[in-house]
């Protein structure tokens, strides 16, 4: 009986013993296994990084090269686009925007406090109408705000150019004190709500996402209260906004808009009042100082030759300020 629980016990011995072994071997097998993936994986991750990281050094490269191309076909394409501008646009001067040699001055507004963002301007080009100046200014590669002309006889693809541009204001004719060429869509002191209403709505239809207008001469109609109130009151109902080019100093269009609770935007400096290269560089040199000391700036151009080349040499002093579409300035 003795030698049987013996034997008995010595067989349970071996059997723990085996699965004791067995264990340990899978232990270590797993553990192998789990070390190897490990070293793998890590080795797997470095690769990768590696590979990524050269990746990123040849896309980087690649686009300094695009950059450094790009640079150099868009200074031959502003040159060769301002020669195509010359074909069909005059280089002249904007006077026809005013009735007198003396400007109006800026708006009254106060001065800022210091700050660390950058003062923003925006430069405004009226009178966009064909391709050769949306061309023209689109190869200057800054972000300027075109006005575009309501379509004619002279102009009738205006709209359309419009309509391919993520951004555009409309330039809106009104009436003069006297005129030397009146334009067919102008609006008239005299005009009644209902034909105001009418006009602008014929605006919407051609500029459908139009959000800012600014006036086309209107020296007369801006300077007659009633007449702003008729044309404030239709902007409002369609939630566009009235930049006033400010061609008269007596101006009613801060007034009628403090009337309707909205805030007075109008024109600081006039680049091209007149022609000269010097002149207009002298002028953004003014704008520049005017959105320093007050945080803003809006100045009002055109895409003749002269402006053109006036803004792209420029472009070392605009540094100093953010340069931004209208509806980034307030």
């Amino acid at each position: 009986m003795t030698k049987r629980k013996h034997k008995k016990s010595k067989t349970k011995s071996h059997f723990l013993t085996y699965i004791a072994w067995t264990l340990a071997f899978v232990t270590v097998i797993l553990a192998s296994l789990a070390i190897g993936y490990y070293v793998g994986f890590s080795d797997a991750q470095a690769q990768t990084k590696k590979q990524l990281s050269q990746k990123e050094k040849k896309r980087l490269a690649l686009l300094k090269k695009l950059d450094e191309a790009n640079v150099k076909e868009g200074t031959k394409s502003v040159n060769e686009r301002l020669k195509e501008v010359l074909k069909n646009v005059q280089n002249i001067d904007a006077t026809h925007e005013y009735d007198s040699d003396e400007l109006a001055k800026p708006p009254v507004r106060k001065k800022i406090i210091a700050t660390t963002q950058k003062p923003k301007l925006a430069i405004i080009l009226d009178d966009v109408s064909v391709r050769t100046q949306v061309d023209a200014i689109k190869n200057l590669n800054l972000p300027l705000t075109m006005s575009f002309l309501p379509p004619s006889k002279a102009r009738p693809n205006s709209a359309r150019l419009a309509k391919k541009e993520p951004f555009y204001m409309v330039h809106l004719p009104m009436e003069a004190m006297s005129f030397t060429k009146e334009e067919p869509f102008t609006l008239r002191v005299d005009d009644s709500q209902s034909k105001i209403s009418n006009r602008i709505q014929k605006v919407k239809e051609l500029f459908p996402r139009v959000k800012y207008i600014n006036n086309h001469t209107g020296s007369k109609f801006t300077s007659d209260e009633r007449a702003v109130n008729k044309l404030v009151y239709e902007l409002k109902k369609r939630n566009i906004y009235f930049v006033d080019s400010r061609t008269i100093a007596d101006t009613k269009v801060p007034k009628v808009m403090k009337n309707y609770g909205l805030k007075y935007v109008g024109r600081d400096v006039f680049l091209d009042h007149h022609s000269d290269k010097k002149y207009v560089k002298g002028q953004i040199k003014e704008a520049i100082r005017i959105a320093k000391e007050h945080g803003t700036a809006i100045a009002i151009g055109h895409p003749h030759k002269n402006t053109l080349l006036a803004i792209s040499e420029s472009k070392a002093l605009f540094k100093d300020v953010e340069l931004v579409l209208i509806d980034k300035v307030y």
